[in-house]
């Protein structure tokens, strides 16, 4: 930590010293917005779908009014381009991305009533343990036994059963019949990176440039609650930065100064947890935030949620911890809003590295990277190996051909295997196979190369609609008494409010004042 910082005590600040004066906020919130028509549960009228919201006149007006501060700020004043994606997918794309083998919560079932639970919500719940999915599933299973946990619905004891991984994405067919499998998109991002290839022609092959996107993203919760905090169906705003992770550096002189309130990892594992109280450039000089482009996102994040109307009182920045870290994310830290006394994930800043765009490229077969051109052409010594087919072919038979290709990607991955070997073994469609190392005429060759091919790293700062609609409504609400009778009103950043100016007629009765009202 340097000179000038200082830390403040991150559980007094979590408790109930930050609930609103309104006292359960999260029931004044949902009563409040049901009734002025902010947001209420859809389809109602036949008993409604729990994770399912309907914005009404004023929320759907407030929810337009923070896409356009968004993207004013994210695409036009940080001069990133936007485009509009289709909402669903084909299978190839999610099983490229990881999310049908990795997008998953913790459920457990109760034995009594069959409801489904989130595992690691419950454990939160009745023990305080923060990011319980962070943990492993035997020590989740673990805590619902240590701790007699219970089914919040039936109140059946839910010790003994097991927990299990539930893949949150919606599946669908697309065409009639059999058709081709697919899915909703789970988030944005998916609709920006597939269309890399003609997005970096748009952007002439050049680095770093953005790409920004808002609209609807599913996710078939386990347990939706909390409003529109944690929904089935919701927008997200983000931005895709692509940049070469050797050239590139993000403008960190415009944020160096901003002050954040930082929750690191090593804090929370810390037994006296405490925050870090500090600037964006001190964060990245001291090593808080390992990253410069996070640390200069949350630099652009911080002062725009002020602006529009978040409590600074109660954000935050918290950084992921390892286990609970998303499968692409190399680090990340969350924006977090203090919503009823619980700490609330508003926005994401991860990077991403090149996970994603190797994986397109690897699934897709198409170029995923940008030629970076140097300033004067270089020579280099690169493997090269040129595979011996006439042997190959009755040693392999129907693979030789694969067996080749393998061979020559891995030695441009890495030349290692290849030096002074005996044999080098290769991986084909989950099968290895050893080949004679005689039989790859592995060498060093001179070359000279006017430039490199990079496939470009990414910086996504993700932002949740909904759940910033629902923190403004929270941080807005105040209540007073006026002349001995109490009111609950709202106050919103003018920047945001639904409502920017209202004309009434002192009485409703007068045609003429209803008139000059009307007009």
């Amino acid at each position: 930590m340097s000179e000038g910082e200082s830390t403040g005590d991150a559980d007094a600040d979590a408790g109930a010293g930050a609930k609103s004066e309104v006292g359960d906020e999260s029931e004044a919130v949902t009563e409040l917005a049901k009734r002025r028509g902010f947001f209420f549960g859809s389809a109602e009228a036949y008993g409604g779908v729990a994770g399912f919201y309907t914005f009404g006149p004023q929320g759907a007006a407030l929810k337009r009014n923070v896409e356009s501060a968004w993207r004013d700020e994210f695409t036009v004043r940080l001069g990133n381009e936007e485009i509009e994606g289709p909402t669903i997918g084909p299978e190839p794309v999610f099983e490229a991305s990881g999310h049908l083998d990795t997008f998953d919560d913790m459920l457990v079932e109760c034995p009594e009533c069959g409801e489904s639970h989130r595992a690691d919500h419950i454990v939160e719940d009745a023990t305080g343990i923060e990011e319980a999915e962070s943990l492993p599933i035997p020590e989740v299973e673990e805590l619902i036994a240590d701790n007699d946990l219970h089914c919040p619905n039936c109140g059946a004891p839910l010790a003994g059963q097991s927990v299990e991984n539930f893949n949150l994405m919606f599946e669908t067919t697309i065409g009639p019949g059999s058709g081709q499998p697919g899915y909703l998109r789970p988030e944005t991002a998916q609709s920006i990176f597939v269309e890399f290839p003609r997005l970096k022609e748009y952007a002439r092959n050049t680095l770093p440039f953005g790409v920004t996107q808002i609209g609807r993203a599913y996710r078939n919760e386990i347990s939706p609650r909390k409003g529109i905090v944690r929904t089935r169906e919701f927008t997200q705003a983000e931005l895709e930065q692509f940049v070469d992770p050797e050239v590139d550096e993000p403008p960190l002189e415009a944020v160096e100064d901003v002050e954040v309130t930082l929750y690191p990892a090593t804090s929370q594992e810390a037994e006296d947890v405490e925050y870090v109280e500090t600037t964006v450039g001190e964060a990245v000089e001291d090593g808080v935030v390992a990253n410069d482009w996070v640390a200069y996102y949350l630099g652009v994040a911080k002062p725009w949620y002020e602006r529009i109307g978040v409590d600074m009182d109660r954000f935050r920045f918290r950084q992921h911890l390892p286990g609970e870290r998303a499968h692409y994310a190399a680090d990340c830290w969350d924006a977090e809003a203090e919503l009823d006394g619980d700490w609330v994930e508003i926005a994401g800043f991860s990077y991403r590295s090149d996970y994603d765009l190797s994986k397109h490229a690897e699934h897709s077969e198409e170029s995923y990277t940008v030629f970076r051109q140097y300033d004067e052409p270089k020579t280099v010594d690169r493997p090269v190996v040129e595979p011996d087919m006439s042997e190959l072919g009755p040693a392999f038979g129907g693979t030789a051909a694969d067996v080749a290709e393998a061979l020559e990607e891995l030695s441009e991955r890495d030349p290692e295997p290849f030096v002074d070997a005996v044999a080098v073994e290769v991986e084909v469609d989950g099968e290895s196979y050893e080949v004679d190392a005689d039989l790859a005429n592995f060498r060093w060759e001179e070359q000279t190369e006017a430039g490199v091919h990079v496939t470009p790293h990414v910086v996504e700062p993700s932002f949740g609609v909904d759940r910033t609609v629902y923190t403004l409504v929270a941080h807005a609400l105040e209540r007073d008494v006026v002349a001995d009778e109490e009111r609950t009103y709202m106050a919103f950043d003018p920047g945001v409010a639904p409502t920017a100016v209202g004309v009434f007629p002192l009485l409703s009765n007068d045609e003429a004042l209803v008139g000059l009202a009307e007009d």
